[in-house]
């Protein structure tokens, strides 16, 4: 039961960092290993009766502070609102040229949100046209900033269907495929999920979701544009968007520019992906997740041994 109790810390740990209790059915389900319920349950409450973990209400936190369940339920129930929100900006953008699916991202994929919350959104796109794609969405996005509604289209993750694989391997990367909540394209995520099982190796017990996304439709506008552009000039205009962007980007990060939210501004570019640069974010959390569960251990070492 020692190993139980480790990677219930362990879970717990992960989203301690982001201040965000968790229940046990939550717990259950991002636990890192297969677990009996039996073996489970005792392991919890052995946990709780020896003031590792704490309960508050239907909540287990490694912090005793009942604010975070405050906290936590105050932001489902904005999420609830802003998931509305989400699945109407994804009608609007599944019509553009070259979009197979749209998922939503980020803290609202957690179901949490609050004042300083955007609607993230994962795009997947068809091969070779994701430049093409993108662009044509940020165009959309310049647009959106005349009513103040910026935060509802942060596009800010792209790859095409010839690249599903998500490249980096780790508990934080896992976490973000599997709490994905796709709105759009129902097909296209299932291949991305079959193409992202490697998620299994960290969280055996979750299962992805898909039936939560609309099948494709066909727009009329949208498929002349694709057609128009299914040659030779298309391939060129996208690796020509491809290299202006990336150097538009280069040169925010050079100059040290920071987003709304205070992290540096830097992208990851290549021809079937675009995503916020691993090293700005992954790394730092995933070390802040590591040293706490090496601290909880070395504290705890015969409590959780018992």
């Amino acid at each position: 039961m020692a190993e139980i109790k480790k990677n219930i810390l362990a879970t717990l740990a992960y989203f301690d960092v982001f201040n965000y209790p968790l229940t046990r059915e939550e717990i259950s389900l991002f636990l890192p290993v297969k677990c009996d319920p039996v073996t489970f349950d005792m392991a919890m409450s052995c946990l709780v009766g020896c003031r590792l973990i704490y309960r508050f209400d239907r909540f287990y936190t490694l912090k005793n502070d009942p604010y975070l369940v405050k906290r936590r339920n105050d932001g489902n129930r904005k999420a609830a609102e802003m998931i509305k929100t989400a699945r109407k900006v994804g009608n609007i953008l599944i019509r553009f040229p070259y979009v197979r699916g749209i998922a939503i991202s980020g803290s609202l994929s957690k179901n949490y949100a609050d004042a300083e919350s955007d609607i993230d959104l994962f795009i997947v796109t068809a091969p070779n046209r994701m430049w093409v794609a993108r662009t044509l969405m940020h165009f959309l996005k310049k647009l959106t900033f005349l009513v103040n509604r910026e935060h509802y289209f942060c596009m800010n993750y792209y790859i095409d269907e010839q690249q599903l694989e998500i490249a980096e391997k780790n508990i934080y990367t896992a976490t973000e495929v599997v709490t994905l909540i796709p709105i759009q394209g129902d097909t296209t995520f299932a291949d991305f999920f079959t193409a992202n099982a490697w998620t299994r190796d960290y969280l055996p017990n979750h299962i992805m979701r898909v039936s939560t996304a609309k099948p494709l439709s066909r727009f009329l506008l949208k498929n002349l544009i694709e057609w128009l552009l299914n040659n030779r000039l298309g391939e060129l205009l996208d690796n020509k968007l491809m290299r202006i962007t990336a150097s538009r980007w280069d040169q925010k990060t050079r100059e040290k520019r920071l987003n709304d939210h205070g992290m540096l501004l830097a992208m990851a570019t290549g021809k079937h992906y675009a995503k916020p640069d691993p090293k700005n974010f992954q790394i730092n959390l995933i070390s802040r997740y590591e040293t706490r569960i090496a601290q909880l251990l070395v504290e705890n070492q015969h409590s959780v041994a018992n």
